[in-house]
């Protein structure tokens, strides 16, 4: 998943302009973490394109925006005629044009990107725009969107937490083994205005290397749901607000008309 950078529009991005977004380490062990902890993208990738399909029955081209590794590419491949992806971290970005050889993975921001084309289907999953520091990011990035769905196309975002579904305090856990590693991450999660604040510890042991430990600092704005539905009503889509989701928050489907207009920018 990725974080939105300070550099302009169309710039290169190098690993000193991502702010807060994964880095070579985590990335390193982000996979194994979920898998470890029986996290299915397969199943998730196929509930997701479910979900696409009661709006577009149709979805023969898909693009995933803040796509991580490309785990839930991978899956969704099989089942879409043509699918591309979207990641701003540099090291993300890395593990997923090995992990999806043939699929174009794009290292760009996701408020400003543009391909040059429309897609049936939109994704941004994983509370990706949590990233996003204000709501007028949120707007363009959901403009950015707008601008690459196809007339009749649908994009499936899943939120962070809304402010009064935020648990101040929250502390997380867990310790895998996967690949001969064992990975333990303890991560803490508190309230900073508009923001939530996680800090992550992890603590990674391997047979030749030993031990290695390293932090992370995840600031993600406790956006409201009101605020999603206008960014994405500003952006042109038609939206609706589906409860649960793979981790609990929910997630956003808009659906673009079926006339030609596409958006602004």
């Amino acid at each position: 998943m990725n974080a939105p950078s300070a550099t302009r529009p169309g710039a290169p991005v190098t690993p000193a302009d991502v702010e807060q977004a994964y880095g070579a380490e985590h990335a390193d062990v982000y996979d194994a973490i979920y898998r470890g902890r029986g996290r299915d993208y397969a199943a998730e990738a196929a509930d997701f394109l479910a979900v696409l399909r009661t709006r577009r029955p149709e979805v023969t081209s898909l693009l995933d925006v803040a796509c991580g590794t490309g785990a839930h590419l991978a899956a969704l491949r099989a089942s879409v005629d043509h699918v591309e992806g979207v990641e701003l971290s540099p090291w993300m970005h890395t593990l997923a044009t090995r992990q999806l050889p043939g699929v174009a993975v794009h290292q760009d921001d996701m408020r400003s990107f543009n391909l040059s084309r429309r897609f049936s289907a939109v994704t941004c999953l994983f509370s990706s725009v949590g990233y996003l520091k204000s709501v007028e990011d949120l707007r363009r990035t959901l403009r950015t969107f707008r601008a690459h769905t196809a007339p009749g196309g649908v994009a499936l975002v899943e939120p962070w937490w809304f402010p009064e579904t935020f648990l101040d305090g929250y502390v997380g856990s867990s310790l895998v083994e996967v690949d001969g590693r064992t990975i333990a991450r303890v991560s803490h999660t508190v309230r900073a205005g508009n923001t939530s604040r996680m800090t992550v510890e992890y603590t990674v042991a391997e047979p030749v290397n030993g031990l290695r430990r390293f932090s992370d600092l995840h600031v993600l704005s406790l956006f409201t749901r009101e605020q999603y539905e206008d960014a994405f009503e500003q952006a042109g889509f038609a939206v609706e607000f589906l409860k649960d989701g793979p981790s609990g928050r929910g997630l956003f489907l808009g659906v673009a008309p079926e006339s030609t207009d596409g958006g602004t920018r």
